[in-house]
């Protein structure tokens, strides 16, 4: 059962799948809790929240049932698709750009209550933040990613800027609901920031790609084998020393190599498949400095 579980986890395809579940659930939890309530997420997506706002209610256009929202979301996530395609290369942009279409067509297509489902603001944005937060890991952890200012951050610490990911989504943030405080009632401004309080919060549990171990392996059997596959399978280097058992006085291989939570996985499978005796110590959540690679999948 674990073995069917790792082979599912790790297949291509059927992680491209989950995370297109992951978009779904995302779409719909938005469409139900957030949306009725005329809150705003946060990042691009609030952005195209709030210009489709403002273009029903400054200049009186009427969209019908559909909101607009999902389609300006995918049409400003072309110019960022193609920035990613420069910047992060090939496969990240093609997950990228399956999950942003399957957002945005979610987005577009599951239908909006026109009463909210739950109309205590605290509750809807508290369901909605775990909902959504939750989905987007999902979506993060099997390689995917929606788009949006994340592509973008990422694209601009790949060229060295001092902007991180988070420190770049913060500053939008903060002036996506400046905006929303000065355009609307207080309380629209708030529960909005206490959503993707919320949202953000379980996404940084959900996503393992962030979380650094540290991998100490212990094995009498090649470590050059272990090495190979670390370095090769999982693009990390490795250290290896020889040492000795204090109990069976013998010589063993002992090997150090620092990872994402998620890869993890991948290394104790490979692990037990070299050598089923192996002992492995793994320290979660390492500081790394230096020349140590965070990527996405």
């Amino acid at each position: 059962m674990k073995d069917m579980m790792y082979n599912s986890l790790h297949n291509r395809w059927l992680r491209l799948l989950a995370a297109v579940a992951g978009e779904l659930v995302a779409a719909a939890a938005i469409n139900l809790f957030i949306v009725p309530l005329n809150l705003y997420s946060g990042g691009l997506m609030g952005l195209c929240q709030l210009v489709r706002t403002l273009l029903q209610t400054k200049l009186g256009l009427s969209f019908g049932s559909t909101d607009i929202a999902g389609i300006l979301y995918f049409l400003t996530n072309i110019p960022i698709l193609l920035l990613a395609y420069k910047t992060l290369g090939k496969a990240i942009t093609f997950k990228t750009i399956i999950c942003t279409v399957s957002f945005s067509l979610f987005y577009s297509i599951i239908p909006i209550p026109k009463t909210p489902i739950v109309d205590d603001y605290l509750t809807a944005v508290l369901l909605g933040g775990i909902i959504v937060g939750v989905a987007s890991g999902i979506v993060l952890t099997c390689g995917g990613s929606g788009g949006g200012l994340d592509i973008v951050g990422l694209c601009l610490s790949k060229r060295g800027s001092q902007f991180t990911v988070g420190r770049f989504s913060l500053t939008f943030n903060f002036f996506l609901y400046a905006a929303c405080l000065v355009l609307f009632v207080p309380e629209v401004a708030i529960y909005s920031v206490i959503y993707n309080f919320f949202t953000s919060m379980v996404l940084d549990r959900m996503h393992q790609q962030n979380v650094s171990v540290q991998a100490m392996i212990f094995t009498k059997e090649d470590e050059k084998e272990l090495g190979r596959f670390i370095i090769e399978k999982l693009g990390r280097s490795v250290t290896y020393w020889e040492g000795t058992g204090a109990y069976s006085g013998k010589g063993l291989h002992v090997l150090v190599v620092c990872l994402s939570k998620f890869e993890i996985e991948e290394l104790l499978h490979a692990v037990h498949a070299m050598d089923p005796h192996a002992f492995t110590t793994v320290q979660e959540k390492v500081r790394v400095y230096g020349n140590f690679q965070r990527k996405i999948e």
